[in-house]
């Protein structure tokens, strides 16, 4: 039996990590789960549910395949126990000295990782996620035991390693044997990943809790709702391929040596499109994603800049990348994910930096002339925040008759509000990391494309 210790019980594990492993032994494998509440608290409706449905829930796959809707399920029972180590210690203690761990997963948020040199050894409740690991590990070392493979999930650069890095300065700070420093890094593996399903959990309106009820035969209060696309890229190390099954196990499943190209391919590609939609989308009066790609301007428009001006530069396998474009774009067609383009606004000239402006860069370099659609989409945005104005509530824009909130660093938002000179934002460095200005052309383009769009003019063609 091949067990894995899970920090966090929220939708997305459940509803990507753990439906993997209940999908692994449909299949003959034997895994079960033991799940860890990460901090203390009170979630105490959710451990009852747990314990209520003996750990067994459904996961409901919702979505849209070769242009037509569709709706899955199955019922997920591989976790064994749900374990709440505020009121259990001793549970959780002995799971550390169980031969039989050979996986930790943790999906803690993205602030989870974290070192705060005021944890304490002796501390459990108010430290963080990396010092109990590290006392999980500690614990583990003392009993003997072999190291384990640890697959952070968090989203943030190279997880596994500032996860690791973390550890050290734990072991460092409280003193710990300098043996178990080396059996840490000689026996644990930390490895790198790369998530992408999107997840929205427990419905949120009765009709379509009463709908998915029906569709699954039965109440459940620990239903999770996700959409059929499932990747996770992780990096390979050690003989996890031993205990990671690879192909498409209700979600696919990649080990690989270049976790960076996975990475690129979905920043630029699935999130770098979202980026590219929501300026013009929600100045064209759109409210979702999938308002934008029915669309047929907006659609093509999202096509025609995958095809020209960003797969070509993800990496030298165009066709691996076109594919996964592709899944894109059905995922977009998902008509149940209701993804409304302002929630994807949030902080959109960070995300136009990370998403777009490596794509525009790369092709700028290649053609010696500026992208034209990812041109059109930052004089959008440019068009977009142009019109902020300060509000009782913080900044917003007029768009079709409704006033939109707009949420970004308050000193973007100042500077727009207060109707600054253009030339001087895109030309700063501490924004964009660069001079955006020195690309030849793109000033009075933008320029040119504010008034345009600004008299009227649909600048998708």
């Amino acid at each position: 039996m091949i067990k894995i210790l899970q920090y966090g019980e929220g939708n997305f594990l459940r509803a990507f990590a753990d439906v993997y492993f209940h999908t692994l032994n449909c299949e003959g494998g034997d895994y079960c789960v033991y799940v860890i509440k990460p901090t203390p608290s009170d979630r105490a409706d959710m451990l009852k549910l747990f314990k209520k449905q003996e750990n067994k829930y459904h996961v409901i796959l919702r979505g849209a395949e070769n242009g037509k809707t569709m709706e899955t399920f199955c019922k997920v029972d591989c976790i064994e126990k749900v374990i709440n180590p505020f009121e259990d210690h001793e549970a959780y203690i002995e799971l550390a000295r169980d031969p039989d761990i050979r996986i930790i997963i943790s999906n803690t948020t993205e602030a989870g990782i974290c070192y705060n040199p005021d944890d304490k050894i002796d501390g459990f409740d108010d430290i963080t996620y990396p010092a109990k690991l590290t006392k999980f590990l500690y614990e583990r070392f003392r009993a003997g035991l072999d190291g384990v493979y640890l697959l952070p999930v968090e989203l943030i650069e190279d997880n596994a390693d500032e996860l690791k890095k973390c550890v050290e300065q734990y072991i460092e700070r409280w003193q710990l044997p300098s043996s178990f420093k080396h059996w840490n890094n000689e026996k644990n593996f930390y490895c790198n990943t790369l998530v992408d399903r999107i997840v929205s959990g427990y419905p949120r309106d009765e009709k379509t809790k009463a709908h998915l009820e029906k569709l699954i035969g039965t109440q459940d209060g620990l239903m999770s709702v996700g959409e059929p696309f499932g990747l996770w890229a992780i990096e390979k190390k050690g003989d996890i391929a031993e205990y990671i099954k690879e192909g498409v196990h209700n979600i696919e499943v990649v080990l690989t040596d270049d976790i960076a190209y996975y990475k690129k391919r979905k920043v630029r590609v699935l999130n770098g499109s979202h980026t590219n939609l929501v300026p013009a989308g929600l100045m064209l009066g759109k409210e979702t994603v999938y308002d934008c790609i029915t669309d047929e301007k907006l659609s093509a428009f999202v096509k025609t800049t995958l095809k020209n001006e960003i797969i070509p530069y993800v990496s030298d396998d165009i066709a691996a990348t076109t594919v996964f474009a592709d899944s894109v774009k059905d995922r977009f067609l998902n008509p149940f994910l209701n993804h409304q383009l302002i929630s994807i606004s949030l902080n959109s000239i960070s995300k136009w930096k990370a998403r777009v402006l490596p794509s525009f860069r790369d092709y700028y370099a290649k053609h010696g002339k500026i992208a034209p659609n990812l041109t059109v989409d930052f004089s959008y945005l440019m068009a977009l925040y142009s019109d902020i104005e300060k509000a009782e509530n913080g900044y917003g824009v007029k768009l079709c008759g409704r006033m939109l909130g707009i949420k970004d660093e308050a000193a973007y938002l100042e500077y727009f509000a207060a109707k600054r000179p253009l030339h001087a934002f895109m030309s700063d460095v501490t924004v964009w990391g660069e001079d955006l200005t020195r690309y030849d052309g793109f000033y009075d383009t933008v320029v040119t494309n504010i008034e345009k769009i600004k008299n009227g003019v649909c600048l998708l063609s």
